[in-house]
């Protein structure tokens, strides 16, 4: 076990940055809302995935690979993957059309995430197989739901299990809604045949045409059999139960999960349990806009992590992983992103100096710990780009293997960032144009700038017309 940074992290349930201090330091145990896998993950969802992402590689790094347990969840249950079920695969049943859909996007999901860099989760379990009872003993949605009805924390009315808010003193804890606020706000009509405005489903039936699990509930000592499917909430409660305990250390996700589905976590881990706390600490990452706009379908700039990848939508060019990695982490995690392809060009720019001069490096290199006290402090990665900008310009070999050793530990060394040939042969053409016209300052801050992007040239004559001509290659 590495010696312990002084690792602070920003707590959204108290709203301070605090020392992190582990429940068990064998075992530090991290839940991470997945992806709900009826499309292809925008861009938006690869924030999450990245930071915690860095979050793993750290306590990793401090407590030993062996002893982090780290849990991101795969939503493969939800009425939009009904939906697209449907669209999709009209001819085939519903439980099948599902799962060719979830299967699709998963697989594709596993692909993109990789390509970001990120390293898999110690375990990765599907919402589908958590519903029922196990033969393993580990936690399921309806035995934690019977739980709560016994507790006296939840009620079946109009063919739905749901949650009774007012059972818990202090509902409200992470968001700071408190019960007083949603009933000011309610919609009667809606939630009539709720006893309070903000109680939430805990199972729901299903009809003939929506995929459904038989579970039956004991009430007031009857016996209530419902073919039905679960509520989002409980999904994650179960999951994280299932391989983190009933108190683990960190749970995270997205600024838009605190209010409603992490609070209604706690409520129902809590109130089943029978815990002061579901998790300790509770991180959570900033939005994201694309270009200076929210990203949406119909501003036209919705943007999948594939699409970046693997065509040229964004930006008129194809992005290599570890650029899309660094333009994230050029923003401190809970502060919100502006993505666009100025970012990702500035990104490229400076992968390009750093990977020149780790390519200079000989041995085996320590990670910089400028980095590691940087990612210390609630994961301040713009810091840590800076340190590593720094080192880049020591100029030693040891400094090299350092930088070098540092990029693989953020997972930024997965591949080589390509260059745009078409631009190059421009930039070449403009450079010569400058030459013909003895302008050599400008010749040479062209040569001097695709040096800087890694782009080296070399003049030499043709041998038949005795013109210059000039060629290039790659120097990272």
């Amino acid at each position: 076990m590495t010696e312990a940074p002084h690792l602070r992290l920003t707590n959204t349930l108290t709203r301070t940055k605090e020392p992190f201090r582990p429940i068990d330091p064998a075992n530090v145990r991290v839940y991470v809302c997945g992806p709900t896998v009826y499309d292809f993950a925008h861009i938006g969802n690869a924030r999450p995935v990245i930071v915690f992402d860095v979050l793993f590689r750290l306590l990793r790094h401090v407590y030993g690979a062996e002893h982090v347990t780290y849990v991101r969840n795969i939503t493969d249950v939800d009425d939009k993957i009904n939906a697209r079920a449907l669209r999709d695969f009209p001819d085939l049943p519903l439980n099948a059309a599902i799962r060719k859909v979830t299967e699709t996007t998963a697989n594709q999901f596993h692909e993109d995430v990789a390509s970001l860099g990120c390293l898999a989760p110690t375990h990765e379990p599907r919402a589908t197989e958590f519903v029922l009872p196990r033969d393993d003993g580990k936690a399921d949605m309806v035995t934690l739901i019977q739980s709560l009805i016994d507790r006296g924390h939840a009620y079946a009315v109009a063919g739905e299990i749901l949650f009774d808010t007012a059972s818990m003193a202090d509902y409200g804890g992470l968001s700071g809604r408190n019960l007083e606020d949603q009933r000011a706000g309610a919609r009667v009509a809606v939630d009539a045949h709720k006893k309070n405005a903000g109680d939430f489903v805990l199972w729901k039936a299903s009809s003939a045409s929506e995929p459904g699990w038989d579970a039956t509930f004991t009430i007031d000592g009857e016996r209530l059999g419902i073919r039905g499917r679960p509520g989002w909430h409980i999904e994650c409660s179960a999951m994280s139960a299932a391989y983190l305990g009933e108190v683990f250390d960190i749970h995270g996700g997205g600024l838009d999960l605190i209010f409603p589905h992490h609070e209604n976590e706690i409520a129902q881990s809590r109130c089943a349990h029978g815990t002061e706390m579901m998790a300790n600490y509770w991180m959570h990452n900033g939005f994201l806009q694309v270009e200076g706009r929210k990203m949406s379908k119909s501003e036209g700039n919705f943007v999948t992590i594939n699409e970046l990848l693997a065509t040229q939508k964004f930006g008129g060019r194809r992005w290599p992983g570890a650029v899309l990695r660094l333009a994230m982490l050029m923003t401190h995690y809970r502060e919100p992103i502006d993505f666009s392809v100025r970012r990702l060009e500035e990104a490229e720019n400076i992968l390009r100096r750093w990977m020149r001069v780790a390519d200079q490096a000989h041995g085996e290199g320590e990670i910089a710990p400028a980095v590691l006290d940087a990612l210390a402090d609630d994961l301040a990665t713009s810091d840590a780009i800076h340190a590593l900008t720094q080192l880049a310009g020591v100029g030693t070999p040891e400094s090299a293997a350092s930088l070098k050793a540092t990029l693989a530990f953020l997972g930024l060394e997965a591949e080589a960032v390509e260059v745009d040939e078409a631009e190059v042969a421009r930039f070449v053409a403009e450079r010569l144009a400058f030459i013909r016209d003895k302008n050599w300052g400008e010749a040479d801050r062209i040569r001097d700038e695709l040096l800087e992007q890694g782009v080296q040239l070399k003049d030499g004559k043709d041998p038949a017309t005795g013109e210059r001509v000039t060629t290039w290659e790659v120097k990272r």
